[in-house]
């Protein structure tokens, strides 16, 4: 299939690109560069420089025809969000808008979209499940719950079919070194502990160490990029296999403390990595992990590099890579 990628460059969507090049697709990425890096951008594919807010240019790159795409690109920080709603509401809900009507222009109906876990908001009950309340606590999930409304609305007025993959804490690298570009500026904690580790900045911060946890640090599900990637391809051949739409959890099932992982990266990079124990944030809760259940009945979905030893080697060899 011919598969537009919208977001292409950053640090998942090169990870999604990379996959569905290797399932033997025809991949054009779309992208401003805000977040992603040409260094992301692989041989064989095709790249249009763009932003999801120029229609025309939009509307220009789909009419070269596809069968599917791929929506990866929103402005994705939770506290940022509070801060800038404006920002969020034009880059993620403007810009979706413009990608659906842009796509029912051009003859595409089909659409692998990047939700998020944001959407649940405090967990009621773990793991969190399709069934589980969406209650955002943040204004970034609210945007990406609005896009799943607007999408089901889509799929019933235009017969729009979509899968919507609600992640959980994407990390890790290609396992074969193939994703070059780092993130730029990031805001979660594997990345942060790898520049500490890498001496990109001094130390970082652990937020609550009294938590009702084994060793009192908070539990988050973190997930693997490249199973996020495998994902986005069993998803897209779910929705055309049976011409119907679909909202699925993709994170590992089970949770790491951040202690947990800071151990690990102290043992494979062998740094000490400075940590600064602090507070707890406004909003964490203790524990938070997903059930990967229906991904697993619906899609034959399993994660494969989702371990502690490959979520932090796989990313520690990114990084000593461009530091080296």
């Amino acid at each position: 299939m011919k598969i537009l990628i919208v977001g292409g460059a950053g640090y998942i969507g090169s990870h999604v690109a990379r996959e569905f090049l290797d399932a033997g697709h025809a991949v054009t990425v779309y992208d401003n560069l805000s977040t992603g890096t040409v260094e992301n951008i692989f041989p064989g594919e095709e790249f249009v420089e763009g932003d999801i807010l120029d229609y025309p240019a939009l509307r220009g790159a789909m009419a070269k025809g596809f069968d599917a795409l791929v929506h990866l690109a929103a402005a994705k920080a939770a506290g940022e969000s509070m801060l800038k709603p404006e920002k969020y509401s034009l880059q993620n809900l403007n810009g979706t808008v413009n990608i659906l009507n842009a796509a029912l222009e051009t003859g595409i109906r089909k659409l692998v979209f990047s939700s998020s876990a944001a959407t649940y908001g405090e967990p009621r009950y773990l793991p969190i499940d399709e069934k589980h309340p969406t209650e955002p606590e943040n204004y970034y999930g609210f945007t990406k719950l609005e896009i799943e409304r607007i999408l089901a609305w889509y799929d019933r007025l235009k017969g729009l079919r979509y899968a919507a993959l609600r992640y959980f804490n994407a990390a890790g690298y290609d396992p074969q070194g193939r994703v070059r570009g780092l993130e730029k500026n990031p805001a979660n904690l594997i990345p942060v502990i790898m520049e500490v580790a890498a001496g990109m900045r001094p130390d970082f911060q652990v937020f609550g160490t009294d938590y009702p946890t084994p060793d009192g640090t908070g539990v988050r599900d973190y997930v693997h990029v490249s199973d996020l990637a495998s994902g986005h391809l069993a998803a897209l051949e779910w929705i055309t296999r049976n011409d119907r739409s679909l909202v699925v959890n993709l994170g590992s099932g089970q949770g790491l403390s951040v202690l947990e992982i800071l151990e690990a990266a102290r043992r494979i990079s062998g740094k000490p990595i400075p940590a600064k124990m602090v507070g707890r944030r406004a909003g964490d809760p203790a524990r938070l992990y997903a059930s990967a259940a229906l991904a697993r009945e619906l899609l034959g979905w399993e994660t494969r590099h989702s371990d502690v030893e490959s979520l932090v080697r796989t990313t520690w060899d990114a990084y000593r890579a461009r530091t080296h």
